[in-house]
């Protein structure tokens, strides 16, 4: 019997062992997608317990908590951060099986040092005296949280109205120790159905300094201040997509008529919604390939489902899920639209609907023209998939329909300073992968082979993307 969470968890072989422990573990991270507020890494954050740096932000732990019969004062109520704390603890033992239990465990250890420690109401006290302390030093700040688990690019997640202040100022510093890129995510510009839309235009052209009155405009409003962003160190572009549309190719004057009806009030049909989405998709996506951005799509997210739950707390909260419609032929259409003009710039397909992962290897697969090594990725396994069956799922539907060898990895998509060890999840799975094939003689027992693959997709791969681009 392994013990739990030992030096080879999650790896079954010598080889596994080997690539883990001198290959992956001392890589870089490369985190290239997430939402840590670059504010806080600006004024390197200090928190005072676990409770606020582990449950403040951590959806994941929300919707646990909630499913084990955690009344909501205690997850984003008004409970203390000791209540909260003891309440998540209390539950720990009930999470076996969930990601979670592996993830909080490793957050204990990796940061704090708690090796071997099982976390229940019975060693709460301990562990909430103990973190506390490691949190009192001064290397456990929001930087150097980040230093400790070696992480070499952070990409965040910001809207084009953001203020870009703590980005700049994070670029200026020759000391930090690793890079802060702000990430480009128009959703709430190219949603036009969506409540709000019309007060965020507003908004939009104030920070851009310009009217936004037709659909050129807004265009000519969201390209000024991709600039801005691609001024503070912008590599990556980011796009929620619910529902993929193609879209039928509509003249100027149309979208400016779609443009005004929504603005006065009128409700839009279908086509008109997906024809402006996809409008303003395709020409953002040239200004991203002129600009040599990634552009990431998230696709399949059913957002907000429970009203009282989003009345009550908000969005992100953990009350969205997996959604299940067809994808294939729109996003093929959307991304041909993209590349007809030359214009398809390198891009990262996330499905959060595990059962269209072969969709999206398969559909990367078609716009690959040789001009950059697996330039249409299929992501990683996100959200929901990021545990040991999605991972493992995706990777291997990767290497069997495309090439995993040109991955570029994982990523943590949080809103946590202390979700890293993530990463150490996911090269544990590859490597452990990689060793199943060597031991099964489905690939040579070449090492350096081996080395060199670990080492591309924990690392290089993603470092020559979005650090050396």
């Amino acid at each position: 019997m392994k013990p739990f969470l030992g030096d080879d968890f999650l790896l079954d072989s010598d080889v596994a062992a080997e690539l883990y422990h001198d290959v992956a573990a001392p890589l870089p991270i490369v985190d290239y997608h997430n939402h840590l507020p670059a504010g806080e890494i600006a004024a390197d954050r200090k928190w005072d317990t676990l409770g606020q740096i582990w449950l403040e932000a951590d959806h994941y732990k929300w919707r646990a908590m909630r499913w084990a019969g955690i009344d909501e004062v205690c997850i984003t109520g008004k409970a203390s951060d000791r209540q909260k704390f003891d309440a998540y603890a209390a539950i720990m033992p009930a999470c076996i099986g969930n990601p979670l239990y592996h993830w909080s465990h490793l957050e204990l250890y990796r940061y704090f040092k708690m090796d071997g420690t099982i976390l229940s109401s019975q060693s709460a006290n301990r562990v909430w005296d103990e973190a506390n302390a490691c949190l009192a030093r001064p290397e456990y700040s929001a930087r150097g949280l980040l230093n400790k688990m070696n992480v070499a690019f952070v990409g965040t997640t910001d809207d084009p109205c953001d203020d870009l202040e703590n980005h700049l100022a994070l670029g200026r510093e020759s000391q930090l120790g690793f890079k802060v890129a702000p990430s480009f995510r128009p959703d709430r510009a190219f949603k036009i159905d969506l409540d709000g839309f019309t007060a965020y235009l507003e908004r939009l052209a104030f920070v851009s300094g310009q009217s936004i009155d037709t659909f050129d405009d807004l265009l000519a409003a969201l390209i000024s201040r991709l600039d801005k962003f691609v001024a503070a160190g912008c590599r990556a572009t980011d796009h929620g997509l619910e529902v993929v549309a193609t879209g039928t190719v509509r003249t100027s004057a149309a979208l400016d008529g779609i443009l005004s009806k929504r603005r006065a009030g009128s409700v839009l049909d279908e086509d008109e919604v997906a024809d402006f989405q996809s409008a303003v998709l395709v020409q953002l996506a040239r200004a991203y390939c002129e600009r040599n951005l990634v552009m990431q799509f998230h696709i399949g997210a059913v957002r907000n489902a429970r009203s009282r739950l989003f009345s009550g707390v908000g969005t992100d909260v953990g009350g969205d899920s997996i959604g299940d419609r067809a994808i294939a032929t729109s996003l093929n259409g959307l991304l041909d639209r993209m590349d007809k003009t030359g214009h398809l710039p390198r891009t990262i397909l996330y499905a959060l609907d595990p059962s269209r992962n072969e969709v999206v290897v398969t559909t990367a697969g078609n716009f690959q023209d040789g001009t950059i090594a697996g330039k249409i990725q299929a992501g990683s396994g996100w959200w929901y998939n990021d545990q040991y069956d999605g991972m493992l799922r995706q990777m291997t539907q990767l290497s069997q329909m495309g090439l995993l060898s040109r991955f570029v990895g994982m990523l943590t998509d949080s809103r946590s300073f202390l979700s890293f060890p993530r990463h150490e999840y996911f090269r544990r799975i590859l490597c452990n992968m990689v060793g199943n094939w060597m031991e099964r003689g489905e690939m040579p027992p070449d090492m350096d082979l081996a080395r060199t693959l670990v080492s591309d997709v924990c690392y290089n791969n993603a470092k020559s993307w979005f650090i050396d681009p």
